[in-house]
């Protein structure tokens, strides 16, 4: 009897020790990916030529997801009285399954956008969101890579 005692103890400690299951990093992910996130820099690749876009001095870009949505806003930080002054924004339904984050854009700025799904793999590691994946729209000749590397920004009370 003793001894079936010491193999069920030793079971449960087992079991109670064993990492998470797919299922538990799922949702963890899903839940670890909402709030507001800052744009620090952001890559497009388009017919072989890569542009690098820093997020730091002149152009402020935040991403702000929930359980349901996401919406993004950016803005020229000279409060728009240079002639390069520009405000973008948008937004829309989207899905998230493992690592695979896709956008419904319903609203934006740039209305010609409005209306295609964007896919991306999604990557979080600590406060840092990595978001990667193919920007494609015909009627616009739009066909590029979009690599954009975000930091959680931290809520202030």
């Amino acid at each position: 009897m003793k001894t079936i005692a010491v193999y069920l103890l030793i079971f449960v400690t087992v079991t109670a020790c064993t990492p998470k299951t797919d299922e538990g990093t799922k949702k963890e992910t899903e839940k670890s990916i909402s709030g507001t996130w800052k744009l620090i820099k952001g890559t497009l690749i388009e017919k072989g030529d890569t542009v690098v876009t820093s997020y730091d001095k002149n152009i402020s870009f935040i991403k702000i997801i929930n359980d349901t949505h996401f919406s993004f806003l950016q803005h020229d930080l000279k409060k728009g009285k240079e002639a390069d002054s520009i405000f973008v924004a948008g937004g829309g339904k989207y899905t998230l399954k493992d690592s695979t984050y896709t956008e419904f854009l319903e609203y934006c700025s740039a209305r010609e956008w409005e209306g295609n799904d964007f896919h991306f793999t999604v990557r979080i590691e600590g406060d840092t969101l990595t978001q990667t994946g193919v920007e494609k729209i015909p009627g616009l000749n739009v066909d590029r890579v979009n690599i954009e590397k975000y930091v959680r920004e931290i809520v202030r009370k």
